[in-house]
């Protein structure tokens, strides 16, 4: 199968890779951008631990060929922070902590991310339901909605 010439921007930058067009997005970021932070869990959409936002969406990116993303914007975690600047999001889940094993905090954040600039003022029930496709063995989620709660406040107007 021939190569096919992905363009995509990716946390902020454009980025050109010649890719086999079977690869999901998830396989492009890790293997041949060397984005190490979105992480393989199931491989089936299940776990979340894979997460990136594209075009401002939470998706699976283990299941999204990357020739989907074509042309699109692509946010995984490493393009939260700013330099050396951690996100008010990353932030929260350190002084609450949220992160314990991390494996699906990527993810996390991520789905975080999505919820935060759509309402920046969620309840507990809309931070449940955004991170409900993110599975999380450690922390039993008190910790992360916590985290995202402290987050929102952080950057949202005063609740009424």
């Amino acid at each position: 199968m021939s190569a096919l010439t992905f363009r995509a921007i990716v946390n902020g930058r454009p980025v050109t890779a010649e890719i086999d067009p079977r690869q999901t997005l998830l396989d492009v970021l890790r293997e041949t951008l060397g984005l190490t932070g979105t992480k393989r869990g199931c491989e089936v959409g299940e776990c979340g631990a894979c997460t990136v936002l594209l075009d401002g969406v939470a998706v699976n990116s283990c299941l999204v060929l990357a020739a989907q993303a074509e042309g699109r914007r692509i946010t995984t975690v490493e393009g939260l922070a700013a330099g050396d600047t951690l996100a008010p999001l990353q932030e929260a889940f350190l002084e609450h902590d949220a992160v314990h094993c991390g494996f699906c905090t990527p993810g996390m954040l991520l789905s975080a991310q999505e919820l935060l600039e759509h309402n920046p003022s969620p309840s507990e029930r809309d931070i449940r339901v955004a991170i409900s496709g993110n599975l999380c063995r450690c922390t039993g989620y008190v910790q992360i909605v916590e985290a995202i709660d402290d987050a929102a406040g952080r950057t949202a107007k005063p609740r009424a």
